[in-house]
């Protein structure tokens, strides 16, 4: 069952803490079966409802699973095993096109926003007890969601997505209960679910974002919240149609008490429209983050909600965290109200990179996924010999299963860091390295 290993401890959190180091060392392999209560208590000479309590805490921190009669074992992904854990060794030489980041020469300069951020604080600096979100950020947040027809809802901010993800999940779920989430999709969410002892549920994805039917199947069976990616959907590039946003907000208004969160995490970066689920539900919640547009160290996020879910976060922020630094919030309105960020420029940037390398793939007969943001999604038969032909080709990749969940394998490749030049050499070798009985063709 456990191999060599012996768990050891008295106490529900010792023993909880010895299997979870066991995971995190590699003791306990993802999947291993551990013993049933009685038969661990008797090994410990401790009451079986300690050795319940301790498995009830490795449940609420993502690293086991119970499945009723069939017992408890170890995650096939457990959190202290990070899906950013799969990753690949990028030798010298090779180009890296795995990472997931913005182009470098994109981002601006942000010496003058946070020389303008420090000449406010000099006038107004933040102390206790002042407001918590800047005046000038929340009418500008509010601002960009009423252009885009988010509905109307309080402006809060938190230190990126993530964060108000995790934040709102929270605020409304408890462990055990279930969570739909997009498969392939962003590895942090997948991490972050199970994490915070929920069940995800995985929905499949096509190029105008979940799939309906899936998603019906995940309402139906009692999924307590649903996770979806307006644009820019990371991996795989997918935007939500309005069609079919039509679609999903139907089969929601039968599902009144379903929490829904949008992340917007490339607003201002994608050249296509937003259509998005906020208001389909009686709770909801919309995330847009700074990250991408001005670099992943401006840990910012703006998000608007229902006044019970913004409130719910809202309080529980202040007991923790308390605010985010008004620094970076001046420094926000700052890029917000200047030029120094054309996000027109922008996505047409990208888009320009990315679907050159859509174009020069299909036309190597590469299927391959990417309508907007930094990624292209392709799906691959083996991860495996996939990255690691890249890898000989020089070109690095990340392997798909950082995203994925049931879904077929891929590789994400990041245009972020291609030029014109990159394309057609980039395209040839993953033509070379899936199609190698027809290589020659696109030498």
């Amino acid at each position: 069952m456990l191999g060599d290993y012996s768990i050891t401890g008295r106490g529900a959190s010792a023993i909880a803490a010895d299997i979870e180091r066991a995971v995190g060392t590699g003791a306990l392999r993802p999947g291993a079966v551990l013993p049933p209560l009685r038969e661990l208590a008797r090994e410990l000479d401790v009451n079986p409802n300690t050795v319940a309590a301790a498995y009830r805490l490795l449940r609420d921190r993502g690293v086991i699973e119970t499945a009723g009669r069939r017992g408890s074992r170890v995650r096939a992904r457990p959190a202290v095993a990070p899906r950013e854990a799969i990753r690949i060794e990028v030798p010298a030489g090779t180009r890296d096109l795995s990472t997931g980041n913005p182009d470098l020469a994109l981002l601006p300069p942000l010496a003058d926003a946070l020389a303008d951020a420090a000449a406010h604080h000099a006038l107004a600096p933040g102390l206790y007890g002042g407001t918590t979100v800047d005046p000038d950020l929340a009418d500008l947040a509010r601002a960009a969601f009423d252009a885009d027809g988010v509905p109307a809802g309080p402006v809060a901010l938190t230190s990126g997505s993530l964060d108000a993800i995790e934040r709102v999940l929270a605020a409304h779920l408890r462990p055990g209960d279930a969570v739909a989430v997009e498969d392939p999709g962003w590895g942090s969410v997948l991490d972050l679910v199970p994490a915070m002892g929920l069940r995800a549920v995985p929905v499949a994805v096509d190029d105008e974002g979940p799939l309906a039917a899936d998603v019906a199947r995940a309402l139906a069976a009692g999924v307590r919240a649903l996770l979806v990616t307006d644009r820019g959907q990371n991996p795989t590039g997918a935007a939500l149609s309005a069609a079919r946003a039509a679609e999903l907000r139907a089969l929601l208004a039968a599902h009144p008490h379903v929490l829904v969160i949008d992340d917007d995490h490339l607003h201002g970066l994608v050249d296509i429209p937003l259509h998005c689920l906020s208001g389909a539900t009686d709770r909801w919640a919309l995330v847009r983050s700074t990250a991408k547009a001005y670099g992943p160290d401006l840990r910012l996020a703006v998000f608007t909600g229902d006044e019970v879910t913004v409130a719910r976060v809202r309080g529980r922020h202040r007991l923790g965290a308390g605010w985010v630094s008004h620094l970076l919030q001046r420094a926000v309105v700052h890029l917000w109200r200047g030029d120094a960020v054309d996000p027109a420029r922008t996505a047409r940037s990208y888009a320009v990179r990315r679907d050159a390398l859509l174009a020069a793939l299909d036309g190597r007969g590469v299927a391959a996924h990417g309508r907007c943001g930094l990624n292209v999604w392709v799906p691959v038969a083996d991860e495996t010999g996939a990255v690691a032909g890249l890898l000989q080709h020089g070109w690095a990749v990340a392997p798909g299963g950082r995203f994925r969940v049931n879904s077929p394998p891929g590789i994400r490749i990041t245009v972020s860091p291609l030029e014109a030049a990159d394309i057609a050499p980039l395209a040839d070798a993953v033509a070379a390295v899936l199609h190698p009985a027809g290589a020659s063709r696109f030498g």
